[in-house]
């Protein structure tokens, strides 16, 4: 066991152990932990036990300690019922799903796994989410997990940085992918796809955390970490990722911040300037591989293959539309091993979340879970225009930026089952919802928020504000 290796189980054991004195601080832990799950040293087992990772021990002590404390805290489950029963159908849409599946499967998915992997290590990554949600009743709580969100992405854009330098990005394009996928998977254990996309939103939320700090190295410091973030991501060479990228910023943008709608194409030119590999990769497709001059569009390169893929799985859509085939219903109807066998390339993936859900789980599933993240962008979308408390504004577009970048990259990869790389978009869900919640009650019936009263409110805001604003120009 390397040094690293011990120093990463003592302190999940800390943290496990310290979770039954604070869960809050626990759980913020294990959201960063998250930067380090996928690597290919950490532990997947831990005595032996399948399953009993260090990060599923440490987010069972965070469980059970907030589920007996919750109640000596004064603690009352009251997330929003529009969002609570789109949620629990989302989770029943995912277990029914698997369940379905159970029968069809065979000796490559072995009865054990589908319920480790499927169900319950689906299921876990919520759960961050949920305990910010119950947690976060103050405006200290709600800033510390907002600063652990975004540091989670920061480590995660470091690693990237930290294994694919410049110069990485100095050569052709098709060399650059490759080295990216290979290195980003074998060094941070992350697809670099995957990466890609999450980095995306991350990078907008992060350059609108300067509304919250108060001071002008704090702002500068900010800003430093929203230029790695956006940095890291460039260096994935995920094409749907540069795409999402620039369509979260220019949302936000055109939402609220129309002096970043010039950050935009600056930033796509100086890359492309001097980093040719990243220009060549956003192009890959569309350009020959001699020169800069537009000759052909290859459609394989542009979609990556899924030109062939998508017609096979919309074809057996229309089979089973209402209720699909279950989970893994690409293996289970054949189209893997279908495309495999015509064109010799592996999809055990549509590469397009919106297809697999319907494959899935039939229209009836894409009717409940859908629905679900459209709520959440409502009700973030209605945050990021608050511009009384730069906080709220600040929850709001982190939710709206990490959602609204699933939502985009669905179109072209990802996936609406929750996975150890959306850990920080539930967990700023959960902040969301929090934040939406009281700051309603807030507006609306007069009450405090946050637990302080109007008076309190707006002197803490004069006071966070400081130099930048008073209190008359916040309320405007």
């Amino acid at each position: 066991m390397s040094i690293r290796i011990a120093a990463l189980i003592l302190v999940v054991l800390f943290f496990s152990g310290y979770a039954w004195k604070n869960w809050f601080v626990s759980a913020c832990v294990s959201v960063l932990l998250l930067a380090a799950v996928q690597h290919p040293d950490f532990p997947a087992k831990m005595g032996g036990i399948q399953g009993l990772n260090p990060w599923n021990f440490l987010i069972l002590n965070v469980f059970l300690s907030w589920l007996r404390n919750r109640g000596e805290e004064g603690l009352i489950w009251d997330m929003p019922s529009g969002v609570q029963w789109l949620l629990i159908g989302y989770i029943i849409i995912i277990v029914v799903g698997v369940v379905r599946w159970i029968p069809q499967s065979d000796e490559e998915f072995p009865l054990g796994s589908i319920i480790s992997e499927d169900i319950i290590n689906t299921l876990k990554w919520i759960l961050p989410g949920l305990i910010l949600f119950d947690g976060c009743r103050t405006r200290e709580r709600m800033l510390i997990a907002l600063m652990t969100i975004l540091g989670l992405y920061l480590l995660l854009a470091v690693q990237v940085v930290r294994w694919m330098p410049l110069s990485s990005a100095t050569g052709s394009g098709a060399d650059f992918a490759t080295r990216a996928s290979k290195i980003i998977q074998n060094e941070i254990g992350y697809n670099r796809v995957t990466l890609s996309n999450v980095l995306a939103g991350a990078s907008w939320a992060a350059l609108v955390f300067t509304i919250v700090v108060n001071t002008q190295w704090q702002r500068l410091m900010v800003l430093g970490a929203a230029g790695i973030i956006a940095l890291g991501q460039s260096l994935t060479g995920g094409r749907t990722g540069y795409v999402t990228w620039g369509f979260v910023g220019l949302v936000l943008s055109l939402m609220r911040w129309r002096k970043l709608l010039p950050i935009i194409p600056i930033v796509v030119v100086a890359l492309g300037i001097a980093l040719p590999g990243i220009r060549e990769r956003m192009l890959q497709g569309f350009v020959s591989n001699s020169g800069n001059i537009v000759q052909k569009t290859d459609e394989y390169e542009v979609t990556s293959g899924r030109n062939i893929a998508w017609p096979a799985v919309i074809e057996e859509i229309k089979k089973s539309p209402l209720f699909g085939y279950g989970k893994e219903a690409m293996v289970s109807t054949g189209i893997r091993d279908q495309l495999m066998s015509q064109y010799g390339e592996s999809f055990p993936h549509p590469h397009q979340a919106y297809l697999e859900i319907l494959l899935d789980n039939g229209v009836l599933g894409f009717l409940i879970i859908i629905p679900f993240y459209l709520a959440v962008l409502w009700r973030s979308f209605q945050l990021v225009l608050v511009r009384e408390d730069p906080l709220v504004c600040a929850v709001g577009c982190t939710a709206f930026a990490l959602v609204l970048a699933l939502m985009v990259g669905a179109m072209g990869g990802q996936t609406f089952y929750p996975r150890e790389g959306a850990v920080g978009m539930w967990a700023a869900i959960g902040l969301m919802l929090r934040v939406s919640m009281e700051w309603n009650r807030y507006r609306e019936q007069d009450s405090q928020f946050f637990g302080v009263g109007e008076e309190e409110q707006w002197r803490i805001l004069e006071s966070d504000a400081g130099h930048a604003h008073s209190a008359s120009e916040l309320r405007c």
